[in-house]
């Protein structure tokens, strides 16, 4: 099933739309149209999603976006961008994590060029809903696309603008982009350096 989608898209879709960020840089010179940015690539994939799960209707490919890799039960859209092979964490566990988030064209938020990432604890709540739902099932090294539907990310009130933070709509779409990083409480260094008890 998964090589008839990636051949489905690689006939509707257009090539730019698979080419990673550092790729679409570099042929921009070659297609005046080709995306520039983390923000037009993320757009471009739900673009394809969007054609593709309106043929999907009609009976082609099923009932979930082509762009996706799995829906969870609540509605979030995982596509797997990185696959790694490190250990998933567990429930009050820390997690370092980089991310992006993005409404629409609105960056709302962008910490992949941050000397350190962001630290939660999984299940803690400190993240949106769709977000919390998906990284207990991430391991160290995965990045993944996650569209979150609007009653999983700012709900029905959405957010107001603050000082440096945009405005959120109500039951606004959000497009996160994650990777898990670490595990700090079981990075091999520290249990070396502290001992194995």
């Amino acid at each position: 099933m998964k090589s008839s989608i990636v051949v489905f898209l690689s006939i509707f879709a257009p090539s730019e739309a698979f080419l990673s960020p550092t790729s679409q840089s570099r042929s921009t010179s070659l297609y005046s149209s080709a995306p520039t940015s983390r923000t037009d690539f993320l757009r471009d994939i739900a673009a394809v999603g969007f054609t593709a799960a309106t043929t999907a209707a009609a009976g082609l490919l099923g009932s979930s976006p082509a762009y996706a890799d799995e829906i969870t039960p609540s509605g979030v859209a995982i596509k797997v961008t990185k696959s790694g092979n490190g250990p998933e964490p567990k429930i009050g566990e820390m997690a370092a994590i980089r991310f992006a988030a993005y409404q629409g064209e609105t960056k709302i938020d962008d910490i992949f060029a941050t000397v350190e990432p962001y630290y939660t604890r999984i299940g803690s709540g400190g993240l949106i809903k769709g977000v919390e739902e998906v990284l207990p099932k991430m391991r160290v090294g995965d990045r993944w696309v996650l569209t979150v539907p609007g009653e999983l990310a700012f709900g029905p009130k959405g957010r107001p603008a603050s000082a440096g933070k945009p405005r959120i709509p109500a039951n606004a779409e959000i497009v996160f982009d994650v990777e898990m990083v670490g595990l700090p409480g079981r990075e091999q260094e520290l249990i070396e350096l502290i001992g194995d008890e």
